[in-house]
């Protein structure tokens, strides 16, 4: 596939519209069940921290980070990140989740969450919670339960139950 003409940008509110449209179409109806989206209900996301992909002005991806808390411990919950079918595999999740992280660093957060596959997460510096650490107010999958820390150190320490 030749080179897309990929444009990533900060979320702004008129995306919002279409951004729903792209989760019901990658993650349908059962997403409002998960425990990670019921976190995410529970606190807006930070638009500031939270990116498009798009290809001329097609939407193709999406990435939100939501502000957290482990326990007392300040944190960022990724996701979700979402690409369109046709459009994965080419490398816009992973310059969305460059963006994402990026900013946050940038914005003094240290410890990002997210629950995820940690075969496609780990390129990004996370690396699976030790059993029993984190908590989240709903059943997850354990070894799908990742963490990056943006400052070394970050995460030593920190447990608790993830809360919004």
């Amino acid at each position: 596939m030749t080179e897309l003409p990929l444009t990533i940008a900060l979320e702004t509110p008129n995306d919002d519209t279409a951004i729903d449209r792209l989760h019901a179409r990658t993650f349908g109806p059962g997403r409002f069940a998960r425990t990670a989206f019921r976190i995410r209900e529970q606190v807006g996301h930070a638009r500031a921290l939270s990116f498009t992909a798009r290809v001329g002005t097609m939407l193709v991806g999406s990435v939100r980070l939501t502000a957290v808390h482990i326990g007392s411990t300040p944190a960022l919950l990724l996701g979700p990140l979402t690409v369109e079918p046709p459009f994965q595999s080419v490398g816009i999740g992973a310059r969305l989740m460059d963006a994402a992280l990026t900013a946050a660093r940038a914005a003094g957060h240290r410890l990002v969450i997210l629950v995820g596959d940690e075969p496609y997460y780990a390129r990004f510096g996370f690396k699976r919670v030790p059993p029993g650490a984190v908590t989240l107010p709903g059943p997850v999958d354990p070894a799908r339960l990742l963490v990056a820390e943006l400052v070394e150190g970050a995460f030593a320490g920190v447990s608790g139950q993830v809360n919004g």
